[in-house]
């Protein structure tokens, strides 16, 4: 049986085109939750970057109407919609700060402010923008890809709504369990996403789509991902002692593997793909040196630890690269 959905109807709710083809692909769905875990699971690991931004395209400014040639007549009155509290608490005087900040917005970042509108104020919506400005491009970007996944989401709940009286019986997936690996990806992947609804752990655990630890190098000095850099994962074994700053830290640290970065900046496996990390203090080493002899950096290494609590986590550390300075932040 064909799905009862099409791509144009998941185009209305993310306007990547991979995405609503691969919706397709992977329905038919029993439930709109079914579908949701679904769509968390394709945005984040067979959405690419380039899907990442036509999605971000498909949005009109906040603050305007959608274009009248807008490729999904629904996607654009659904936009209308979730700006409506937006546009009956402007003014005209803070619709030209929207329009100004959104400008300077796009100019640093390249695409316009993404925010999930619906019941938001223009004074909420201001604050926001001003803050987000403030943030590292790879963290911004990562941000509006989070927006964008409260937006699908709405607007699936709102497609499945409408189709609630006329929906055929539907089988129940059953060759993957979606919503449970879904779930998994909504916490770990990206640094920071949105947590679980209910804020618990299943009480299953369940496998993961990556190895637990990962990285992302961005050359902010050239603007683009950085390619080819050497990438080392180790950690501390002695049960003995523990690292600590300005003491000799020889010997005791062991490698768990090596890579390098693709063309997206991303780094190969560097780990097992384990269900629980072992709790223990890590170091992820960058061979910037290599990458750029010209550089300030060597080599760059940053040493965390992980919490017994935390062992189910994911651990995304991006790094910012230009020849004088550096950026880490770390999401779980």
């Amino acid at each position: 049986m064909g799905s009862m959905f099409d791509e144009k109807d998941f185009l209305a709710c993310c306007g990547s085109t991979k995405f609503a083809k691969e919706m397709v692909a992977a329905g038919p769905f029993s439930t709109h939750q079914d579908a949701i875990h679904a769509a968390r699971d394709i945005w984040f690991n067979k959405v690419d970057v380039n899907g990442w931004l036509e999605a971000f395209a498909a949005h009109p400014q906040i603050g305007q109407s959608p274009s009248p040639d807008h490729k999904s007549p629904t996607f654009a009155q659904w936009s209308k919609g979730e700006q409506s509290t937006a546009l009956a608490t402007a003014t005209d005087s803070t619709l030209q700060e929207l329009f100004e900040g959104n400008a300077r917005y796009r100019e640093k970042f390249g695409f316009f402010f993404l925010i999930c509108a619906s019941g938001r104020s223009t004074p909420e919506i201001l604050s926001e923008l001003k803050i987000r400005y403030q943030n590292r491009p790879i963290i911004e970007f990562e941000i509006a890809a989070q927006e964008q996944t409260k937006i699908t989401e709405l607007r699936l709940s709102k497609l499945f709504s409408d189709r609630t009286d006329t929906a055929p019986t539907i089988k129940p997936l059953s060759t993957t369990n979606i919503a449970t690996k879904a779930e998994e990806d909504r916490v770990n992947i990206i640094g920071a996403h949105l947590t679980a609804a209910t804020g618990a752990k299943p009480a299953h655990i369940p496998k993961r789509t990556r190895p637990p630890i990962t990285t992302h190098v961005l050359d902010t000095s050239r603007g683009c991902p950085a390619n080819g850099i050497e990438v080392r994962l180790e950690m501390w074994k002695d049960n003995q002692a523990r690292p600590q700053f300005g003491k000799d830290n020889f010997g005791g640290w062991i490698i768990l593997g090596s890579s390098a970065t693709d063309k997206d900046g991303r780094s190969g496996q560097l780990m097992n793909m384990v269900e629980a990390l072992v709790p223990g203090v890590y170091r992820i080493s960058f061979n910037t040196g290599r990458y750029n002899p010209d550089g300030f950096f060597p080599y760059v290494s940053i040493v965390f630890e992980i919490r017994e609590s935390q062992k189910w986590d994911h651990f995304h550390v991006p790094l910012l690269l230009s020849p004088f300075s550096l950026s880490t932040y770390r999401g779980s």
